[in-house]
């Protein structure tokens, strides 16, 4: 399996495809995820990639691994992420 791709190997190929600055690319990706961390509580959508999504978590009962012993997981708010169909087709291929 190949390693993923950095931040600066991200920006560098987006700016070879686009025609800007490699600094320019990189300010582009730091926006990009400026805004996604702002919006992410209205859900933030890439189109063609996925969207961000808030979900509240229910209280639930779990367990302590090491000692067996049954717990309380209080009810939270959680960031999903959710992968768009073009992605998963483009990815995975189609059925």
């Amino acid at each position: 399996m190949a390693k993923a791709m950095t931040k600066s190997q991200t920006a560098e190929h987006l700016a070879g495809k686009v025609g800007i600055t490699k600094k320019a690319a990189g300010e582009f990706l730091d926006h990009l995820a400026a805004l996604a961390h702002k919006e992410a509580k209205n859900t933030f959508t890439m189109p063609g990639i996925g969207k961000l999504v808030l979900v509240n978590r229910k209280a639930r009962m779990g367990r302590n691994p090491q000692t067996g012993e049954a717990i309380k997981i209080p009810a939270k708010r959680v960031v999903k992420f959710r992968v768009a169909k073009a992605c998963k087709d483009s990815v995975l291929g189609k059925k």
